[in-house]
């Protein structure tokens, strides 16, 4: 790390509170809850679900960009992130959470607005996730919020696709991007959901065109971005989007683009798929604490692929071992 560096990455995204419980397709079937997707709710919403769900539930810090920051300092990495807390028990049980994973987190609290944002996760049988949103004071995530010198002294800016929901947060992002231009540092975007991507398709080619260096994404994402049901023309179409487009493929494994060059590996292999939460937000940590470090693409989708793995292999998207010693023996 060069002296103007002191992070490798900064992670932007909502910070929230998970509430992981375990049910099965008929309580999404009553609920209408679209399954393996997230849907934003609004407060009396979020109580309701709640209160289905609090005696099977477990509470833990999460937001997707927050796990990838908390996975990259699993992995070794130097991760800061940047989001949106308020002032009150479940903010600071946020702070003190990420902050003990050794994530360096200073974003100045929202004070007597919308509570901290809390995140239903319904885990199905197979092991999907089912998403249901509370943002609360995460949508005033705003440009103010944006520290300049922390991109400065980062290597790579990771953006939370979400966040284009709101005018606010998109002004952030956007000038996150500039900002990151202006210090000649990577930018990396996830594009989170295929629901998200429907919503925003115009205006996230035109952001990935202009100012994305590493896109991540699954593959009904980058389906979805293209408006087509056919992946290899997806993939075909990844030659010409930005510097580099990870793709997730589930138990396919994982593919890599970029130009004309395209990279593929296999799922880690594993007893049993528990949960899958954090899934794509682990291999993120992976890939980009990879590529901090100067990984060759092969060596970034492997540690990618293993950070995954763990986190599938248990409940909830914290990991359970410690990923530094993982890939020191796997990759080194």
């Amino acid at each position: 790390m060069n002296a103007l560096t002191r992070f490798d990455v900064v992670a932007i995204g909502n910070a929230m509170v998970d509430v992981l419980a375990n049910m099965d397709d008929e309580f999404l079937t009553q609920h209408n809850m679209p399954k393996g997707m997230m849907t934003l709710i609004d407060a009396s919403l979020a109580e309701k679900i709640y209160g289905h769900i609090a005696e099977n539930g477990v509470e833990c810090s999460g937001g997707s960009a927050a796990n990838t920051a908390v996975g990259i300092a699993a992995l070794g990495g130097k991760p800061a992130f940047i989001g949106k807390v308020a002032d009150d028990k479940l903010g600071e049980v946020f702070r003190q959470d990420i902050t003990k994973s050794g994530v360096h987190f200073t974003t100045p609290c929202l004070e007597n607005e919308r509570p901290t944002a809390r995140c239903m996760v319904i885990v199905s049988p197979d092991a999907q996730r089912t998403m249901n949103t509370y943002l609360g004071a995460c949508s005033k995530l705003s440009r103010k919020d944006i520290d300049e010198e922390l991109i400065k002294q980062t290597k790579i800016v990771y953006m939370e696709g979400y966040l284009w929901d709101r005018p606010e947060a998109k002004d952030a992002l956007t000038y996150a991007v500039e900002l990151a231009h202006k210090h000649n540092r990577k930018v990396s975007l996830s594009l989170s959901d295929p629901f998200c991507v429907n919503r925003h398709r115009d205006s996230f080619l035109q952001l990935i065109k202009d100012g994305i260096d590493i896109l991540f994404c699954n593959e009904d994402e980058i389906k979805a971005l293209f408006d087509t049901d056919d992946e290899e023309t997806a993939f075909e179409k990844c030659k010409d989007l930005c510097e580099i487009v990870v793709i997730t493929r589930g138990a396919k494994g994982a593919v890599a683009i970029c130009g004309a060059k395209r990279y593929e590996i296999p799922a880690e292999p594993i007893n049993r798929v528990i949960d899958t939460t954090g899934a794509g937000d682990l291999f993120a940590a992976g890939f980009l604490t990879g590529m901090a470090r100067g990984k060759s693409i092969s060596e970034c989708l492997q540690m990618g692929a293993l950070a995954a793995a763990e986190i599938i292999s248990h409940y909830g998207a914290r990991p359970e071992i410690s990923l530094s010693e993982l890939i020191a023996k796997k990759v080194g």
